[in-house]
């Protein structure tokens, strides 16, 4: 199925509904008071089916200037713009505000119908069309169809669902493989089934039974059954009218403007960075830090613009931007946008939306960064993304998230990203080179200085070193390290490759004591107090010492007091072996016996025994853990 948004636009009463109804049969005034007044008040709904599988959704908008803001909640997913204008009225200034509006939220096509076309003499109709001609020349709709139709006789209603047809088979269809969304346009309760809320979706597919969240509201639930113009499917997908069926939620915690989307996929924004784009006729210049009506999807907000590199747009002006919401809303990479004048209320411009998630930047960075997002392709485009995140990395997900592309499409180009060595892949995060170039740099930096400044010591402890590279998680920054070259990382301590600990003459004779004294007493070392008397050195040096002698593999460290030989420990460990031959368990005192020692060192022993899974501890007795 291919499957395709129609919207209707145009002034009050030139007879959208009734064409729409002529069309496809549908009355889309579905309330009271709009069938008493004969005026579209809210969006309504209908759908055209063509035999070779097309069905192309229809949203009707109201066109009373006062209603605007509904027109706008029904624009943001339309792919066709069905222009309407009356043959006795001709252009309107609905007529130039509507056209404005799908102009900026740059709809892809359109046809133009001039209705009531059996109502005016010929002459007449040929002027309004050359006028209408020139009334869209230079939009998206120079050079459309434009038909005289009438609902009332029938004319030319053929040839226009005949157009709608051709013109849809060529529209590129939404990407249904990208992230599922869909703006919540109506909300309604259905007794036995509960709340059900309906909308264009814009983006991806969802199935019965599947977790959904409601933002900005947050609120998780699940999908409990699908309809599409009236019928019940299993599977809805962008392109399609979609009414959702939810699961355990109040139809008082959903409302217009809120978006339908998959669980923790979409982070809510307040601010963000967009091209803006006034319009030609606009009445006034936008100043830098204006507020003004923001619209995006369904959503109606205020904000602030914050004009880049200029403190002024005249009618007509491009510039780069960053509009700050009071509120959080839901937008990608891509989107379109709409605003108003705060007051009074008037379409002045739109564009947009280039990043909803920017970071600090300064602003040369900013507007360069802006220009890569906009123009670039969609490899630059994540690539530079993935920078500004620095070396704290963004997700796949995220990305996912940020820009409203196929998914499929965004992880190919991470993958090519990846070969190229531009992107680097952690367990959880994608990081850039450059972000990554800049960290190994300052470490090796770090490392060198405290190396220089701690020369007997082995290296840096890893967890102090953290707090040097504030703002990076204590499991990321082990991440970070072992894909970092010329470090070396063992068990809590951190080294540059190259080092090593470089000893005077003097502190070698002392090692060379400490080893002599420590192998002549076996099983029964002198404790680490003991050796400073012994040897006439400071504690900090013994214990400098004796840390890079730990670390040679000359002594082994049994606990902070205690240090035996390498010689002496691989005995002990044969004399097990030995032992367990003949019997399965050891008792302290057997052990003791066997090391011709004391229980003051037995003890100690058998615990680093223990705790490197030599031997196991059952009560009071030991049992071999050593495999052979």
């Amino acid at each position: 199925m291919h499957y395709i948004i129609l919207g209707t636009a145009g002034h009050i009463d030139h007879g959208k509904s009734s064409l729409v109804k002529a069309l496809t049969g549908i009355d889309s005034d579905r309330l009271k008071e709009e069938k008493e007044r004969g005026i579209t008040i809210d969006l309504g709904f209908a759908h055209l089916n063509y035999s070779d599988g097309l069905r192309v959704g229809i949203v009707d908008v109201p066109g009373h200037e006062r209603l605007i803001k509904n027109m706008l909640a029904g624009a943001g997913g339309i792919d066709i713009v069905l222009m309407v204008i009356a043959a006795d009225e001709g252009i309107m200034p609905q007529s130039k505000e509507h056209l404005a509006i799908c102009d900026l939220l740059k709809a892809k096509k359109g046809l133009i119908a001039i209705t009531k076309a059996d109502i005016v003499e010929k002459d007449w109709l040929n002027l309004i069309s050359e006028d209408i001609k020139n009334f869209v020349k230079g939009t998206f709709l120079e050079d459309s169809p434009l038909i005289p139709v009438s609902a009332k006789t029938g004319e030319n209603i053929k040839l226009l669902k005949e157009k709608i047809r051709d013109v849809a088979q060529s529209i590129k269809p939404k990407p249904v493989r990208g992230l599922f969304r869909l703006p919540v346009d109506r909300v309604f309760t259905l007794k036995g089934f509960g709340t059900v809320v309906t909308g264009t979706a814009i983006s991806g597919s969802i199935s019965v039974d599947a977790p959904v969240e409601i933002l900005s509201k947050g609120i998780k639930t699940k999908v409990r059954g699908l309809q599409s113009h009236g019928e019940a499917v299993k599977t809805a997908y962008a392109g399609q009218r979609v009414a959702v069926n939810l699961q355990g939620v109040s139809k008082e915690d959903i409302h217009r403007g809120d978006v339908l989307t998959m669980p923790e996929e979409i982070k809510l924004t307040s601010v963000l960075d967009a091209e803006i784009e006034l319009l030609k006729d606009a009445e006034t210049k936008l100043k830098n830090k204006n507020l003004v009506h923001f619209y995006t999807g369904t959503s109606e907000l205020t904000g602030r613009i914050i004009l880049y590199e200029k403190e002024s747009l005249k009618p007509g002006d491009r510039a780069y931007c960053q509009i700050r919401l009071k509120s959080p809303v839901v937008a990608m990479s891509k989107d379109r946008y709409i605003i108003r004048r705060f007051s009074p209320l008037q379409t002045i411009g739109g564009g947009g939306i280039i990043d909803p998630l920017p970071r600090r930047r300064r602003r040369k960075d900013k507007i360069d960064d802006l220009k890569i997002l906009k123009n670039g392709s969609l490899e630059e485009k994540l690539s530079a993304k993935i920078f500004q995140y620095g070396i704290n990395g963004i997700s796949l997900s995220e990305l996912h998230g940020w820009i409203n592309e196929e998914i499929p499409e965004i992880d190919n180009a991470v993958n090519q990203l990846i070969k190229k060595g531009e992107i680097i892949q952690t367990a959880e995060r994608l990081l850039h080179k450059n972000a990554f170039k800049e960290f190994s740099q300052k470490i090796s930096l770090v490392l060198s200085d405290f190396h220089k400044k701690n020369s007997l010591k082995p290296g840096f402890p890893k967890g102090e070193l953290n707090t040097v590279f504030k703002g990076i998680e204590h499991g990321y920054f082990d991440e970070l390290l072992k894909i970092t070259k010329d470090i070396v990382v063992e068990r809590e301590i951190v080294r540059l490759k190259s080092f090593n600990i470089s000893l005077s003459d003097d502190k070698k004779a002392v090692k060379d004591k400490i080893l002599k004294v420590i192998e002549s007493h076996a099983f029964q070392p002198p404790l680490k107090e003991e050796l400073t008397k012994t040897l006439s050195v400071s504690d900090k040096e013994l214990g400098e010492l004796l840390r890079i002698m730990a670390g040679e593999g000359s002594l082994v460290r049994i606990n902070d007091s205690v240090y035996i030989s390498a010689v002496s420990c691989n005995k002990m460990i044969e004399s097990l072996k030995n032992f367990f031959k003949t019997k399965q368990e050891m008792t302290v005192a057997e052990f003791r016996d066997m090391l011709n020692t004391s229980r003051k060192y037995a003890l100690p022993f058998l615990e680093y025994l223990d705790s490197n899974k030599i031997t196991l501890r059952v009560g009071d007795i030991r049992k071999l853990f050593l495999k052979e």
